[in-house]
This record gives structure tokens, C-alpha cells and sequence, in this order.
């Protein structure tokens, strides 16, 4: 938005055809007493528009590009106050999260990210972009759209990416003893800046400095870790990670609240009530329209670098989780798989965590389904054609 010039307003409304927005931060909206258009907001993607604005001086009808151009100027200058303004007007102010991009997956927090980022005034003119028949641009028009006129492309995901891998994103809370059936650790309680979700390491030894560390990062289950459920083998891993944690002497258990792979304990539930009917572990939150694993390393990889880890040897059965966790200024340097012997009520769930989701697991008992595996790389296939087509 600091950019904005008549030529780009005129731009976007002979070449983008949509509606012409300004991003604002949520601190600017409330400095110049911009008030949501709606006070129940029940757009479909909740979309916080706040009443329409205008310079009260400086313009004309306020339509044309020029007039536009001076509206938003005024309204990103941080000397203006709300008097320089006048609603309704023409140009639609958009009230973006606080938290951005990690908060909420939109376009109106990532254009404030951008310019954010880019050491800018906080603010950005965003314009939806339509076909010449109307309809709107998707990835395969916008690619030659912006050859044509010389844009770069940018995803919301890359800034989440992005915003995740450089910001610090964690607060360590709390360190407190924990004395437990398995040894004594410390506790250190950490609260996402993000979500203000809760997660905790429990520190054996001094890890800071050290390398090569014993960790093992596991996802929250109640079921498994709380009731010993036997349709998984999460409580088993979480046991037997304390133990060889406090045979080393030296390691961390960092327990992260991401239950059920990421999808709550209640899509948990609804995943076992479709297991019961016949579909594996996959297909079963597919069929719930969630994704397989919905986990993200990344919080947990900056609680370890925050506990002074450089290089860890993990325990894991998950290949998912070392690249997950790489990237952040830390190193794997071994994966040690911990396995157990399956039982009838978990033998298909880690069958099909190992056929479907690659887990590292090879105990005699999980005789490899070679007709799942053909079916799995059959519908990559497809899947991959598809998405070139």
C-alpha cells in the first residue's frame, strides 16, 4: 500500500476486475475508528470488512483511480487521524488478525505479512482476479497471467512457511521438577504464540550444548497415554521413550498437544467409529475430510532449539517427523525406531501407518499388504497426472 499510485489502482480494475481492497492491521482500524461492516460477520470466509472510507479532502467523487490512490494513502499515513476520513467512500478497508497469516489463511492477513516483512507500513491493496469470462483466476490462469504482465507469485502457504521457520513463535512459561515412575526430569512448560496452545519438555540431564541428544517428540493421546488404549501403540512409544531417556542419563520427551495427529480428540473418535465400519487409519480421516497427518514440527523444533539442541539422535518410527524438524537449526543424526509387538487391536492401524504413511516398522507380525501398498502408488500416480494435467 506505501506503493500505491493511480496507474496501480487503475491497473487492478482493468486487469483484475475484482473488488479493490486496503489490509489494515488491526491496531490502524482501531486508530482511525473503523468499525466492522457487520457486526455478526457470516461471510463464508469471515471476512472482516469495516465500513468504506474516503478522503474527506483531496478528491473528487472518489471512484476514479486517482481518487482511490489518495484515499489509501491517507488512510496508511500514520499521522492521519480519524477526521481525515469520511464513510462511506469507496475503497473497502479489511481488518486483518493480529496473528497474520499463522492465525488466520487469508488474503488479508498475508498481504499485511508481506509488507511487514518487507519493512513496510503494515498495509496492502489487494484485488481478487477474474477471467475474461468472469469467472475467477485460479493457479493455472494467474501463472500466465503474471508472465504476461510481469507480476511475481506468491502463496499464502509460502508466507506460513515462511513466518514459521524465521519468527519465534514460542514462550517458555514455567520450568518446574517432575519426579515420575521413570525418573526424575525437568519440566518446562512452553505456550504457543500462534495458537496459545500448551506443550511440555521433560528435560532429563543438561541438554544445553551437548549434541547428539536422545529426543523423542510425541503427539499427544489421550486415549493411548491416559487410558491405554489398545487400538495404538502411543503409549507404549511414550513408556518406552521415558525409559531410555533416563537409561542415557540425558535427553528430552517433548509432549506437544496434537491429538489425534492434529485433528482433535473428537475427529479422533469419529476416526475409530469409521474404523469399526471397515476403513483403515487413512481412509478413515479422508473420509472425515481431514488430511492423513495434519501434525507441524515446526513449534516443536523451536521449543528444542530454545532448550540449547543442535543435533539429536530422535526416537521415531515417522521419516516425516526428521524432515519436519530439519531446517530449524538442527540436525538429525539418528533415527532409532521404537517398536512393539502388535496386537489384534492395533495390528491393521500400524500395518496401514507403515504401507500408507512410510513409518518405519518391521516387526514379523505386520506381514507387508502388498495389495494396499500396489493401491497406494496407483493412486500417487493418478494424483500426480492429474495435478500436471
Amino acid at each position: 500500500a506505501q506503493f500505491v499510485t493511480p496507474e496501480a489502482i487503475n491497473f487492478m480494475a482493468k486487469e483484475a476486475r475484482g473488488l479493490i481492497c486496503l489490509s489494515l492491521t488491526p491496531q490502524r482500524c482501531d486508530e482511525l475508528g473503523l468499525d466492522l461492516m457487520a457486526a455478526k460477520n457470516e461471510s463464508a470466509f469471515e471476512t472482516a470488512f469495516t465500513i468504506s472510507i474516503e478522503a474527506r479532502s483531496g478528491v473528487s467523487t472518489g471512484i476514479s483511480a486517482a481518487d482511490r490512490a489518495r484515499t489509501i494513502q491517507v488512510a496508511i499515513d500514520p499521522k492521519t487521524s480519524p477526521r481525515e476520513l469520511v464513510q462511506p467512500g469507496h475503497v473497502f478497508p479489511l481488518k486483518a488478525k493480529p496473528g497474520g497469516v499463522l492465525e488466520r489463511v487469508g488474503q488479508t492477513e498475508a498481504a499485511v505479512d508481506l509488507a511487514r516483512l518487507a519493512g513496510l507500513i503494515p498495509a496492502g491493496v489487494i484485488c481478487e482476479i477474474m477471467n475474461d469470462d468472469g469467472t475467477m483466476a485460479r493457479v493455472r490462469d494467474l501463472e500466465p497471467y503474471c508472465d504476461r504482465h510481469g507480476l511475481k507469485m506468491v502463496t499464502v502457504a509460502d508466507l506460513v512457511a515462511y513466518r514459521r521457520k524465521h519468527e519465534k513463535l514460542v514462550e517458555r512459561v514455567v520450568s518446574t521438577r517432575l519426579p515420575t515412575g521413570f525418573g526424575d526430569f525437568m519440566a518446562v512448560g512452553y505456550r504457543s504464540l500462534v495458537d496459545n496452545k500448551h506443550h511440555v519438555a521433560l528435560v532429563k540431564g543438561e541438554v544445553d550444548g551437548r549434541d547428539d541428544v536422545l529426543v523423542r517428540v510425541h503427539s499427544e493421546c489421550l486415549t493411548g497415554d491416559v487410558f491405554h488404549s489398545l487400538r495404538c501403540d502411543c503409549g507404549e512409544q511414550l513408556e518406552s521413550a521415558l525409559a531410555m531417556i533416563e537409561s542415557e542419563g540425558l535427553g528430552v520427551l517433548l509432549y506437544l498437544s496434537q491429538e489425534g495427529r492434529g485433528i482433535g480428540l473428537l475427529n479422533k473418535l469419529r476416526a475409530y467409529k469409521l474404523q469399526e465400519e471397515g476403513l483403515d487409519t487413512v481412509d478413515a480421516n479422508l473420509k472425515l475430510g481431514l488430511p492423513a497427518d495434519l501434525r507441524d514440527y515446526g513449534i516443536g523444533a523451536q521449543i528444542l532449539v530454545d532448550l540449547g539442541l543442535t543435533s539429536i539422535r530422535i526416537l521415531t518410527n515417522n521419516p516425516k517427523k526428521i524432515s519436519g524438524l530439519a531446517g530449524y537449526g538442527l540436525s538429525v543424526t539418528d533415527q532409532i525406531p521404537i517398536q512393539h509387538v502388535p496386537n489384534p487391536h492395533n495390528e491393521a492401524y500400524l500395518r496401514a501407518k507403515r504401507d500408507r504413511l512410510g513409518h518405519t516398522l518391521h516387526h514379523q507380525g505386520l506381514a507387508l499388504d502388498e495389495e494396499m501398498l500396489h493401491d497406494e502408488v496407483e493412486h500417487d500416480r493418478l494424483r500426480q497426472r492429474s495435478s500436471e494435467e
